[in-house]
């Protein structure tokens, strides 16, 4: 019987076990993705951690992330992917109809951004609409709080319903302890650059684990010190996942997201009028209302509406990718098919 043991810190519970009934087989264990490198993974397994070798680009299950689970044989191949409970999913910039796992199977996200420059509100919207869609839980955290002369909480919590909003400062060890309550199984840290999410790893691993640097005066921006996604256990349990800056963050069939990102605008938009309503200068409009009493913002509005256009672009571009592959997909189904014939009537 194969000892679990080594797995648990890595986010096994009896609840993945069930999930492995139908794909392990005398040849194959469990194991986690801790690490991609294109053809290859690190992966943790009963035995410990080993290096795996990736399905193929044209197998049906390609795509491996970190985070993920998987049957991986004796020989280091990965069999199977089991079905992720969770996926944090982007646009994919390489024009492919399928979107990007940036991690999988996470069951909170720290979206980080830093106190002590300008705290973009927008960037703020985009993420949690990533963060909702994905199923995993949202915490807001404005990181560098000893260097902020000013932490716009309120400012933050207005645009996050739903969410915690946190001021951390990892160096200085300020916000820790209760960002530490909050954790709950697999973490994944987003955000951009320079916005401290290997510092504030560092700081809930209790060890030096990602490498730091510095942010540039003149702008805040940092460099990408980290380059993998990469797992780690928590010391107090539950594992971390921390992630390289996302200098953009394209929504992916984000329609759910966008709804608990904007509660308060789509409760609002119930009460108008009239179904259809624009939210522009229709009569009995309670979204406009509520812009003119300062109930909302106008560029909360106008963030709303520019993720809905979006995420709506998005979905129509990938119905009409899905449909050109299968359109190539027939014809080459067609074009053998001829092949076929020819041959056959070549050997008559």
């Amino acid at each position: 019987m194969v000892d679990h043991d080594l797995l648990v810190p890595y986010g096994w519970t009896e609840t993945v076990a069930a999930r492995y009934a139908a794909y392990l087989d005398e040849d194959c264990v469990p194991a986690r993705v801790l690490r991609m490198d294109r053809s290859e993974c690190d992966v943790i397994t009963p035995t410990g951690q080993r290096r795996a070798q990736c399905p193929r680009a044209d197998s049906p299950i390609s795509g491996l992330c970190t985070g993920d689970w998987v049957s991986l044989h004796a020989r280091g191949e990965v069999r199977a992917l089991l079905p992720r409970h969770t996926a944090i999913v982007r646009s994919s910039a390489s024009g492919r109809s399928t979107g990007q796992v940036l991690a999988a199977n996470v069951d909170t996200v720290l979206i980080c951004t830093a106190a002590d420059g300008d705290v973009d509100l927008g960037r703020v919207e985009r993420m949690l609409a990533l963060v909702w869609e994905s199923g995993a839980q949202p915490v807001v955290v404005l990181t560098k709080a000893d260097a902020a002369d000013d932490i716009p909480l309120d400012e933050v919590r207005a645009v996050a319903p739903g969410a915690t909003v946190l001021a951390v400062s990892a160096s200085a060890g300020f916000g820790l302890d209760v960002l530490t309550a909050l954790l709950d199984g697999t973490v994944a840290l987003l955000g951009p650059s320079g916005a401290g999410k290997s510092t504030l790893a560092n700081a809930l691993l209790g060890r030096e684990v990602f490498a730091t640097d510095e942010v540039r005066a003149v702008d805040k921006k940092g460099r990408h010190t980290t380059v993998h996604r990469e797992l780690r256990p928590l010391p107090g349990g539950g594992t971390l996942i921390d992630t390289p800056g996302l200098r953009g963050v394209g929504l992916w069939d984000a329609a759910e997201g966008i709804e608990r990102t904007f509660s308060d605008v789509e409760e609002l938009a119930a009460r108008c009028r009239f179904t259809d309503c624009a939210h522009e200068s229709e009569p009995g409009c309670a979204v406009r209302e509520a812009v003119e009493s300062g109930a909302i913002t106008e560029r909360r509005l106008t963030s709303y509406r520019k993720l809905a256009k979006e995420n709506a672009w998005m979905a129509a571009r990938t119905d009409k990718r899905l449909q050109a592959e299968r359109d190539r997909a027939w014809r080459g189904i067609v074009k053998q098919q001829r092949r076929n014939y020819r041959e056959r009537d070549n050997r008559r």
